[in-house]
């Protein structure tokens, strides 16, 4: 490791670079070393910073990163010097709005969160042509996708309807039959109901093996309701 990380070299207009620090974009390694770097960060700094409760929620996808805190214990400048500490070559570009972009994620928080898609600026309304000679597989994979999106996230009704709309503009676009797209939905929507029956019952399983103490003392008996 230390050999390929010393031995760090690229070239640009036909002369060789060293970089001073890091790894050269577009190494074979690069993206390997990177993962390494932040996983081990997450172990040691950030999850001793969620067992504090100051951070309610941490998830990271590649460089994005999303935190969720607590106010009453915390604030967004606290955090990003918290981060910087740990090492002082990382630069960070926190958001702090009321509108928050992750992935394809829109969060919103005018009073209660709400979600909803993102849709970039160079987001396409086609997809593999049905007359093509794509596996069929490769042609489904995409509506699979958004359409496990839309059953998956919490997104208002008309949100829904609104995204569903998009979904059949695509299928018209790409001369995708409607009603194989409508038969996806409804497999996808009979497979979700059936995991939440199947989650639902170990839930209940697992409060139905509990085994409650009861005290002498009534006087001290309180009502624990567990969702």
């Amino acid at each position: 490791m230390k050999l390929i990380l010393s031995q760090n070299y690229f070239t640009f207009q036909n002369k060789i670079y060293q970089p001073e620090k890091g790894v050269s974009m577009g190494s074979p390694i690069s993206s390997t070393i990177a993962k390494i770097f932040l996983q081990h960060l997450e172990d040691i700094h950030i999850k001793q910073f969620l067992n504090t409760k100051k951070i309610i929620f941490y998830t990271r996808y590649v460089d994005n990163i999303l935190i969720i805190y607590d106010t009453k214990r915390t604030n967004p400048n606290f955090i990003n010097k918290y981060i910087i500490q740990i090492h002082t070559n990382k630069k960070l570009n926190p958001t702090h709005e009321s509108n928050i972009c992750f992935l394809d994620l829109l969060i919103r928080k005018p009073s209660n969160l709400e979600f909803d898609i993102v849709c970039k600026a160079t987001t396409t309304d086609t997809t593999i042509n049905f007359l093509s000679y794509h596996p069929k597989e490769h042609k489904i994979a995409t509506y699979s996708h958004h359409i496990t999106r839309i059953n998956s996230l919490p997104l208002t009704l008309k949100r829904k309807q609104t995204e569903w709309t998009l979904i059949q503009l695509i299928t018209q676009n790409s001369n995708f039959p409607q009603k194989l797209v409508q038969n996806l939905n409804l497999q996808i929507q009979h497979k979700k109901t059936n995991k939440d029956k199947t989650n639902g019952k170990n839930k209940k399983q697992k409060l139905d093996n509990l085994h409650i103490l009861q005290p002498k003392n009534k006087e001290n008996h309180k009502l624990i309701q567990v969702h």
